[in-house]
């Protein structure tokens, strides 16, 4: 799907509105037009501070957030490059620990369009060149980069030499760009191993790993998996050992069973460096102090958790494929127990909603099925009857708001709800917006 954004800046949305009439409109892979966007306006990806490099279906940003925090408690700068955003289009990039400001983005894309307008760069590629812009301009210690999809072929591969490369958990997803089989896309998501710099990956089945180790010797890289090259031990606390010696810090603040490996990984990304000095200090602070937005996130007080009965737990995640539910669907379940479980789902077009909704059926009471606007998205119709078909009462409901009325309605107060909001990250950020959960 190709990417959307809006900005309430007019010199912004100028330039957003000039990408889109340039651009294919479509997610396109490839390093042809990058490379040719990037020498257009002086190769800036040569010239960027360190780059830790992640790539991975799912868990790569929150791999990316613990990384950042980390290197900031650490007393260092890191530049950051995620996507997709959820309320503004300023979160991909990061400066220093700060959102880029709007003045200096609306310049930046300008910059990069004005160059090179007549490539037919896509959005992701257009927006990855005005990053590395503002990377290469910048000082700052390190530069966190995800890769936004795959890996061999993603924008942000033509970073010659990182400090580390990472690949987080792997599952099926982009079917169409990457590959039928996990163990293509395991391929995909291998090409950013790069000569020189150190890989980690979690643990993969073997045919996973085997294909992981094969594109990686290619680049001249042994890939250093999870179970091999470190370990992990996940009880009260996460102990985390090397060759170098271990770490032990609290369970990750952020939800979820999977987030333990997310920290893990990007403890080892850190401990396999030699350009970063990081004190074991900082990596019990990154469990406590990292954040990223609509992956297992308990909504605070605001117009949208206003609607359900006191006591209520509203949560978002922006969790899209199997993989993803499984973690999900693990984590609600222990944080519900003894009360029943809602949950409002809407999803692009291009997702599997059997595979997203299957770990939820055994506890959810209910599925209601939203639109995601201005996207090409599932018929909350077609939701509906795939829920009801795998055992919970499905119906549709025009919007979010509209969904946590009817839950509210038919509600126990002596049994307040568990809610939770899933199925794309397009619905997540606006959901955000609505409930006043600004990203900063």
């Amino acid at each position: 799907m190709p990417d959307h954004a809006r900005s309430s800046t007019p010199a912004v949305q100028a330039q957003l509105d000039r990408l889109w009439a340039l651009s294919p409109g479509a997610d396109v892979l490839g390093l042809e037009r990058i490379t040719r966007l990037l020498a257009r306006v002086g190769d800036p990806h040569r010239s960027l501070p360190p780059v830790l490099h992640v790539a991975g279906t799912n868990g790569k940003g929150s791999t990316c957030a613990f990384l950042r925090a980390a290197i900031e408690a650490a007393g260092l700068t890191a530049h950051v490059y995620t996507s997709p955003h959820l309320v503004r289009f300023n979160e991909r990039i990061r400066l220093g620990g700060r959102l880029v400001e709007d003045d200096a983005l609306a310049t930046l894309l300008a910059e990069v369009l004005d160059a090179g307008g007549d490539i037919g760069a896509s959005f992701f590629e257009v927006t990855t060149a005005a990053a590395f812009l503002a990377f290469a301009r910048t000082p700052a210690d390190t530069c966190i980069v995800e890769v936004g999809l795959g890996g061999r072929l993603d924008a942000t591969n033509v970073i010659p030499r990182p400090l580390a490369t990472g690949i987080a958990q792997l599952g099926i997803d982009h079917q169409s760009f990457l590959g039928n089989t996990i163990e293509e896309i395991a391929g995909e998501k291998a090409g950013i191993a790069k000569r020189g710099a150190p890989m980690l990956t979690m643990r993969y089945p073997p045919t996973i790993a085997a294909r992981v180790q094969h594109v990686a010797a290619m680049a001249g890289v042994q890939p250093q998996a999870l179970g091999s090259g470190w370990q992990l031990k996940i009880g009260a606390t996460l102990l985390y050992e090397d060759a170098r010696g271990s770490v032990e810090t609290a369970l990750p603040r952020l939800a979820g069973p999977h987030q333990a490996g997310n920290l893990g990984l990007a403890i080892a990304m850190l401990r396999h460096q030699h350009e970063l000095t990081i004190p074991l200090a900082a990596y019990r602070a990154a469990a406590e102090w990292a954040e990223w937005p609509a992956r297992m996130q308990l909504l605070a007080h605001g117009p949208l958790t206003a609607i359900l009965p006191p006591g209520s737990a509203l949560w978002l995640d922006g969790g899209h494929n199997a993989a993803a539910a499984s973690s999900v669907s693990i984590e609600l379940r222990m944080r519900s127990v003894g009360r029943p479980v809602h949950l409002i789902l809407g999803m692009l077009a291009n997702k599997d909603p059997r595979g997203l909704l299957a770990p939820f059926a055994p506890f959810a009471r209910t599925v209601q099925a939203v639109p995601i606007a201005d996207h090409a998205h599932h018929a909350p119709a077609a939701l509906a009857r795939l829920a009801t078909d795998l055992g919970v009462a499905g119906s549709e409901a025009a919007d979010v708001t509209t969904a946590l009325a009817a839950i509210a309605a038919r509600a126990d107060p002596a049994t307040p709800p568990v809610v939770l909001i899933l199925g794309s990250l397009y619905l997540a950020g606006d959901v955000l917006a609505q409930n006043g959960d600004i990203p900063v």
